[in-house]
């Protein structure tokens, strides 16, 4: 188990798998720069760690996955907020970052403001049933501009995605699983455990290959269908050039599970 854990992001890597964990419950895990540079530095490890194929990122506590931007953190420390490396977390997981690897969010409580705009960014979502999720932006006479208004209309349909951006109004877990925001609700006890198991279940397949369909997935979803088509991805030229490209049929031709040569 590696453990690169400091006072506000948490990262435990066991085997293949990351889990980062937001860690100012007392805060509902709001969003401060300090906290912000430290998941930006977890998630770098995530992606240039060969040895990690998937990341879960939780909140600590029970309250909140995150309550967004620390408000109250930005008016006691004007200075700080001016400085470049204070700037949002919405690019953390964009495709300019360029991280292939599955992240999982573990939503717990509340992701609202910039915390949703964070989960939105995952490519999966567990969350509980205790979960919240929200825009709340306009009721502070601001926008969600660090991904939500882009982000949300681009995962559910427009005219609901639009209802949560204009009213700031939360909908709980079982609600945005009717929409199509969330993976799955489980009990709160079962949160992390259910966010491991699909964990498990995408560490199942080739590595190589699921970095490929991802980055497909993010990269030619700007392009039109025809164009996604013919384009060939980097990360799928690697996975041609790998031996997962010709050990998972050999695999299933001899009736074995595949070994994967990893990243």
């Amino acid at each position: 188990i590696l453990n690169l854990s400091n006072e506000t992001v948490l990262f435990e890597q066991d085997g293949h798998l990351a889990v980062i964990t937001l860690n100012r419950p007392e805060a509902m895990n709001a969003i401060n720069p300090p906290l912000g540079g430290a998941l930006r530095e977890a998630l770098e490890e995530v992606r240039d760690n060969d040895s990690i194929w998937v990341a879960i990122l939780t909140g600590a506590g029970d309250r909140a996955f995150s309550a967004g931007a620390d408000l109250r953190w930005r008016s006691e420390n004007e200075s700080e907020v001016r400085k470049p490396e204070a700037g949002s977390t919405g690019k953390i997981l964009s495709s300019e970052f360029a991280c292939w690897k599955p992240v999982i969010a573990a939503v717990n409580g509340y992701a609202v403001g910039g915390g949703l705009e964070l989960a939105i960014a995952c490519d999966l979502i567990v969350a509980s049933e205790r979960a919240q999720f929200g825009l709340p932006e306009p009721r502070r006479g601001l926008m969600a501009d660090a991904g939500g208004v882009h982000g949300l209309p681009r995962q559910i349909p427009i005219k609901l995605a639009m209802e949560m951006i204009l009213t700031g109004q939360f909908i709980d877990a079982r609600r945005a699983a009717e929409i199509g925001l969330v993976n799955r609700v489980v009990a709160n006890d079962d949160l992390l455990p259910a966010a491991r198991e699909l964990a498990a279940l995408i560490m199942e397949c080739s590595p190589k290959a699921v970095q490929a369909a991802k980055q497909a997935v993010m990269l030619g979803g700007g392009l039109t269908f025809e164009e996604a088509m013919v384009t060939e991805f980097s990360m799928f030229e690697r996975l041609k050039e790998s031996a997962d490209f010709t050990e998972g049929p050999r695999a299933f031709s001899e009736k074995r599970a595949p070994q994967w040569e990893g990243i």
